[in-house]
C-alpha cells in the first residue's frame, strides 16, 4: 500500500541560507534574514524591511557558469540554483530515465528585467531578449533547460502566495494518476519594484520585523527565495532503492470567493481546504502536530487564520 507521494530531494536559497543545510541551521539558531533594503533602488528604501539574498545577479551567473550576455532574470537564477540542489539531493544522475515533469511557480517572473530594460527597449529594440524574459513561463523554461529535461511536461503556476503549494499539489496528482513517475515542484521569486510598490499601495508593509498574531502587528516583510522538491512514485523508489525524506499525503485547495485581495474574516476557504486535505490524507485534526500559518501580520489575515 502506498504511503503517499515520496519526497526524495530538496533545494532552497533564501535570505537565511544558500542551501537546505544553511536554512535549517539558521532556523534552529533563530537567525534573522530581514533587514533594510539594500539592492534595489526604491523610494521606500528606508521605510520597509525585506528578506534579500546576499548574492548579486553576477555572482549567481558565475556560480551557474552562464556567460555575461545571458538573459536570465533574477527569478530564473534563483530557481535554477534551488532546482539543481534538489536534483543532487535526490541522487538523480539521469533526469530523463523516468517520465519526469517540472512544475515551477512564480508571481513576478522576470519583472526585474522589465524594470531594468523597458525604457531602453523603446529606443533600442536590441534589448528585446531581456524583455522576453519577463513572462512567468520564461524562468520555468530556463530551469528545465538547465536540468536537461527532454520531451517532458514543463508548466508554470502563478496564483500569488499559493503558487508553490499548488505546484506541489499538481505534481502529486500527476504521479498519483500515473501520468508521471517523477516531478520537480516548487517556485521562485525575486524582489522587484513592482512587488514593493504593489504591497506598499495596500499599506501592509512593515517598517520593522513582521509579528503575526501580535496586538502591535504592522504588516508583512517581503522577501525573495526559491525552493524545490523532487516528488517520486513508488515505482521509482522501489527500482532505485531510494531514501525517502517524507511523503505528501494530503492536499487540497479551495476558494472562499470573498474578495480579490482579502480573505474571508471567518476563514471559510482555508477551513474547506484543510478539511479536504485531511480527507485525502485519511487523517483527522487530532493527528496534526504542526501548523504552518501564512502569518502575514495583517489584520485581515490574522483574524481569518486565527478563527
Amino acid at each position: 500500500m502506498s504511503k503517499g507521494i515520496a519526497i526524495t530531494g530538496m533545494g532552497i536559497i533564501s535570505a537565511i541560507g544558500n542551501n537546505v543545510e544553511e536554512n535549517h541551521a539558521s532556523l534552529i539558531e533563530r537567525k534573522i534574514g530581514i533587514s533594510r533594503i539594500s539592492k534595489i533602488s526604491t523610494n521606500h528604501r528606508d521605510s520597509i524591511m525585506v528578506g534579500e539574498i546576499a548574492f548579486t545577479n553576477k555572482e549567481l551567473e558565475q556560480q551557474l557558469g552562464l556567460t555575461p550576455d545571458n538573459n536570465y532574470s533574477r527569478t530564473a537564477l534563483l530557481g535554477v540554483t534551488a532546482a539543481k540542489q534538489a536534483i543532487v539531493n535526490a541522487g538523480i544522475s539521469d533526469i530523463n530515465a523516468y517520465r519526469t515533469g517540472l512544475i515551477s511557480s512564480t508571481s513576478v517572473g522576470g519583472m526585474d528585467m522589465t524594470e531594468a530594460y523597458f525604457y531602453d527597449y523603446l529606443e533600442d529594440k536590441s534589448k528585446h531578449k531581456y524583455i522576453d524574459g519577463h513572462h512567468a513561463g520564461d524562468s520555468t523554461q530556463k530551469i528545465a533547460e538547465q536540468l536537461g529535461l527532454e520531451q517532458s511536461l514543463v508548466t508554470t503556476i502563478s496564483t500569488a502566495c499559493s503558487s508553490a503549494a499548488n505546484a506541489i499539489m499538481l505534481g502529486a496528482r500527476l504521479i498519483k494518476s500515473g501520468q508521471l513517475d517523477r516531478v520537480i515542484v516548487g517556485g521562485a521569486d525575486c524582489l522587484s519594484k513592482f512587488t514593493i510598490n504593489g504591497f506598499k499601495s495596500l499599506m501592509i508593509l512593515s517598517d520593522t520585523y513582521s509579528s503575526p498574531f501580535d496586538e502591535n502587528r504592522k504588516g508583512l516583510n517581503l522577501g525573495e527565495a526559491a525552493a524545490f522538491l523532487v516528488l517520486e512514485s513508488d515505482k521509482v523508489i522501489k527500482a532505485e532503492n531510494k531514501t525517502v525524506l517524507g511523503y505528501v499525503k494530503g492536499y487540497a485547495n479551495a476558494n472562499d470567493a470573498y474578495h480579490q485581495t482579502a480573505s474571508s474574516e471567518n476563514g471559510e476557504g482555508a477551513t474547506l481546504a484543510m478539511q479536504k486535505a485531511l480527507k485525502v490524507a485519511g487523517l483527522s485534526s487530532v493527528d496534526i502536530d504542526y501548523i504552518n500559518a501564512h502569518g502575514t501580520a495583517t489584520g485581515n489575515n490574522d483574524l481569518s487564520e486565527g478563527r
